[in-house]
């Protein structure tokens, strides 16, 4: 296992795979690399693809402390350094749209091009989900709510024909501290004052469906960032990138080709 030091001393793991342009792929809360592991594949024919597991996930360290989602970003800059790549294309979808967020504003120098996916600005600007969500999450039964967030995730449909194992409802190794921690990061993230600083291309994608985090936050997000594109993707729910990955692939290749293109 290959790991990147934070300036905190916290030992970050990462994967990197397939030839090309690198291309930064930022996973959801409480989730490790796996999340990306249907479609990571997806983006080899074009790119190289690095995925890291997040402080409190996988392979890295699990301290308990506060986490944030500019420390995560923070922990990216780190794999960046590891690895001597300078400038890198960023994808984040979910909590991994917050981090990239953070990274694209704080980092402006690191971060080509950028695609935030099912994600939001968070704080009182944001659209928060409904309390029948919230409710339907946190079930007491065994696996109650463990299926409400795979029905959140993914259409019916498609977990008819795709009954797991799903890698996008959490890294079932994570330390209860380290779920704690995550969920206050992503809880506390707010990018509302930052955004305008974004200067990479942008693209916005988000399922028109999306009740985990409500698609009126692509709006927020195109909105605020100058220049930024809104692509939304019909019927979709939270997992968009993986059940409709024969549209949402191409898309962000496209996108990020274009951006990358001289003008």
């Amino acid at each position: 296992m290959t790991h990147a030091m934070a300036p905190d001393g916290t030992r970050i793991a990462y994967q990197l795979h397939g030839h090309g342009t690198p291309l930064v792929l930022l996973a959801g809360q409480a989730n490790n690399h796996h999340w990306w592991d249907g479609i990571r594949t997806d983006f080899h024919p074009a790119r190289s693809t690095l995925t890291l597991d997040y402080r409190g996930t996988g392979d890295s360290d699990k301290p308990d402390i506060p986490y944030s989602t500019e420390l995560f970003a923070q922990d990216v800059i780190a794999v960046l350094d590891e690895l001597g790549i300078d400038r890198a294309d960023v994808y984040g979808t979910s909590m991994g749209g917050r981090v990239a967020q953070q990274l694209a504003a704080r980092h402006p120098d690191r971060v080509e091009a950028l695609v935030l996916g099912c994600t939001s600005p968070g704080g009182p600007h944001s659209v928060e989900r409904g309390n029948d969500v919230r409710r339907a999450l946190a079930q007491p039964r065994p696996g109650a709510a463990r299926q409400a967030l795979r029905e959140l995730m993914y259409t019916p449909r498609w977990l008819a024909s795709h009954p797991g194992p799903h890698h996008t409802l959490g890294d079932p190794g994570m330390p209860a501290h380290a779920r704690r921690h995550h969920l206050a990061a992503g809880n506390r993230h707010d990018a509302w004052d930052i955004l305008p600083d974004i200067g990479a291309p942008t693209l916005v994608v988000h399922g028109t469906d999306d009740l985990l985090n409500p698609t009126a936050n692509a709006h927020l997000l195109a909105d605020r960032i100058p220049g930024a594109r809104l692509h939304l993707i019909p019927d979709a729910r939270h997992a968009y990138f993986e059940e409709f990955r024969t549209e949402a692939g191409p898309l962000v290749l496209d996108f990020l080709t274009t951006a990358r293109k001289p003008s």
